[in-house]
C-alpha cells in the first residue's frame, strides 16, 4: 500500500489477470456444454460476473474464442508435465491429458466460424497449436513407451490428428460419444501383457 492508501497498479493488474483467467475457464466451461453459440449471460453467470465484464475484457466472440482457444493450448501444453510427474503411470498421465485435449478439441470445433473469414488468424492459431502441443503429446508418448506400456511407434501429430477427427461432429450429434471411442484408440496403443 502507499502512503494514501491505494493499491498498487502491479496488485491491481495481477487482479485483472485473475479475473480475466476465471472468465477463460467459465467461458472455456461453457463452450464444452454448449458450444461457441452459447449466450454470453451464460458465461457471466458462470463466472459470477455481469455481462458488460466480459465485454470489457473481449468485445467480441471471436476475442473470447480466440482467447479461450489460447487459454486452454497453454493449459493442456502445462498439463503435461505436471501429469508425468503426478500420476500413478505414464500411461495413466496420458490418459488424463487426452482427456483434456478432447475438452479443448469440442470447445474448438467452433472456432472456424467464430473467426468467419480470418483465415489467416485460423492458420496462426493452428500453427501455435501444433508448436506448443505436439512436444506435450510426444513427451507423455515416450515416457509410456519407455515404461513398457504402450507400442514404441506412436507419434504424437498422428495421435493427435486421429482423437482430432473423432471428436469431429460431437456437437451436431448428442447421440455420439467421441471419449468411448478415443478410449478404445487408447487401448489399442498398448503394449500387450505377457502371461
Amino acid at each position: 500500500m502507499s502512503a494514501a492508501g491505494q493499491v498498487p497498479a502491479r496488485s491491481k493488474r495481477s487482479d485483472a489477470l485473475r479475473n480475466q483467467q476465471s472468465l477463460l475457464d467459465a467461458a472455456a466451461a461453457v463452450f464444452v456444454t454448449s458450444g461457441v453459440d452459447a449466450p454470453v449471460r451464460e458465461i457471466a453467470a458462470r463466472a459470477g460476473v455481469g455481462v458488460g465484464t466480459i465485454y470489457r475484457h473481449f468485445p467480441t466472440r471471436a476475442d473470447l474464442v480466440v482467447a479461450v482457444y489460447r487459454h486452454q493450448v497453454e493449459a493442456c501444453a502445462e498439463a503435461g508435465p505436471t501429469l508425468l510427474a503426478d500420476a500413478d503411470s505414464p500411461f495413466a498421465a496420458l490418459r488424463q491429458w487426452v482427456d483434456l485435449f478432447v475438452d479443448f478439441l469440442v470447445t474448438k470445433h467452433g472456432l472456424a466460424n467464430a473467426l468467419q473469414s480470418d483465415g489467416s488468424g485460423f492458420e496462426a492459431l493452428h500453427a501455435y497449436f501444433l508448436d506448443r502441443l505436439v512436444p506435450v503429446c510426444a513427451q507423455l508418448l515416450d515416457a509410456a513407451a519407455e515404461a513398457g506400456e504402450i507400442k514404441p511407434d506412436v507419434h504424437a501429430y498422428e495421435l493427435m490428428r486421429g482423437i482430432g477427427n473423432l471428436c469431429v461432429g460431437h456437437d451436431s450429434d448428442p447421440r455420439y460419444d467421441p471419449r468411448r471411442l478415443v478410449e478404445l484408440l487408447l487401448q489399442g496403443l498398448r503394449r500387450p501383457q505377457s502371461s
